[in-house]
């Protein structure tokens, strides 16, 4: 009778197939995992950040008022409630418009409704209490637009957050998405 004394040409095919199917799976997982923890995380900081925008847009609704009584009323005090809001104020909606999608014209016309866009810099950030938020060119850049009139608020971010070959940049987009 033969004695084997090691493993055959077999068992060692069928065992590196077992391995990676297990490695497969286990990348796998791991990469969702990963990019739910992302979205989470991007998610996380513009809820943040809307919870801070929401005060400011309430005060600057307050210092706006309701009756006005010329149209010199009304530039005054949209000039003094726009003084509530945080950030640098966005004037050429070029400079974003492929990230978030707004035009020159609908950033015209949501200013005569009170609509303003606004970015924001890791230094509005910290200034906000929000000091672990990064908001720059290599990060992407926070945009918060304040409806004073509606006392509204929503955030978007210029990279945005990829899956299955779309683009989300707003947050209420972002709430919607489930990886």
């Amino acid at each position: 009778m033969k004695e084997d004394k090691g493993i055959t040409m077999v068992t060692l095919v069928i065992t590196i197939i077992v391995l990676l199917i297990i490695a497969g799976i286990s990348i796998g997982t791991g990469n969702k995992v990963i990019k739910s923890s992302e979205l989470e995380n991007v998610k996380t900081n513009m809820l943040l950040i809307k919870a801070k925008g929401k005060q400011y847009v309430e005060n600057a609704n307050f210092k706006l008022g309701t009756n006005f009584e010329s149209a010199t009323d009304k530039e005054t005090r949209t000039a003094t409630a726009k003084g509530e809001l945080k950030g640098t104020e966005i004037t050429n909606a070029n400079e974003f418009s492929g990230n978030i999608g707004i035009t020159q014209t609908q950033l015209q016309e949501d200013n005569t409704n009170l609509i303003f866009y606004y970015k924001l810099s890791t230094q509005d950030l910290t200034d906000m209490g929000l000091s672990n938020v990064k908001s720059d060119e290599k990060n992407g850049w926070y945009i918060i637009k304040y409806d004073i009139k509606n006392v509204e608020v929503e955030i978007y971010n210029t990279v945005g957050f990829e899956n299955e070959e779309k683009m989300y940049y707003s947050l209420t987009e972002l709430q919607n998405l489930n990886i």
